[in-house]
């Protein structure tokens, strides 16, 4: 699939920093459009070994949920780890692998934040401007943000809310199960987020794309001499 060619990536934080704030003004929060027939997952690891980034992109079919195409990346470990700033250390890697990508997702899982975020652009957010597709970022923890827990059943969820600016829900998508923190990344609102992820969910924690794409990413490290 094309991607958009958005910016350089060896900035210093400062720069990154204000290229997240000047970023956040282009993110957009429309419903998404037109009938979803394929759902992508995006995940990445570290291989601090060999100073790499791992990643992996998984297509799956929709509504039947057969993967279609998986692509897998790696790339230089080049930005450290600053909270808040964690896009600018796991983008490249995952543009990389979902630029392999034959088939052009109608909608992305992305394993970070959406606009759950200081700057209100996460992982998800980024990507999103990256691959002009719906984002939505699906994370297994919170990073900004106060919340009243979900009811214990399935598709429960409440607001994610940040400085009086509801940003994401934390949804239930297993009854009994600790819940995702689910936000709008880029072309996609947080009710469509929401709907997408609880659509996409099959017997596990995590949506099927995005749980996909990290067991393809977890055998990617385990594979690496």
């Amino acid at each position: 699939m094309e991607i958009v060619d958005l910016h350089r990536w060896d900035l210093t934080y400062a720069d990154a920093r204000q290229l997240q704030e000047q970023l956040a003004g282009q993110v957009r929060l429309c419903p998404i459009h037109g009938a979803v027939h394929t759902a992508a997952g995006l995940d990445c690891a570290f291989d601090k070994t060999r100073g790499k980034v791992l990643a992996a992109a998984v297509v799956l079919s929709f509504p039947d949920l057969e993967p279609i195409e998986t692509a897998l990346a790696e790339a230089d470990l080049t930005f450290p780890y600053i909270p808040g700033l964690l896009s600018f250390r796991e983008a490249p890697a995952c543009l990389a692998a979902a630029g392999k990508l034959q088939t052009t997702p109608d909608v992305f899982l992305i394993d970070g934040q959406g606009i759950a975020h200081p700057r209100r652009l996460g992982l998800a957010a980024h990507l999103g401007l990256f691959l002009n597709r719906p984002t939505i970022g699906c994370a297994k923890s919170r990073l900004i943000g106060t919340y009243d827990q979900p009811a214990p059943q399935k598709g429960s969820h409440t607001p994610l809310v940040d400085a009086g600016q509801t940003v994401g829900a934390v949804v239930r998508t297993r009854t009994g199960v600790k819940p995702l923190f689910v936000s709008p990344g880029h072309l996609c609102t947080l009710d469509s987020a929401v709907q997408w992820t609880l659509r996409l969910t099959g017997r596990y924690r995590l949506p099927e794309p995005a749980r996909l794409a990290h067991h393809q990413v977890t055998m990617m490290k385990e594979l690496t001499p």
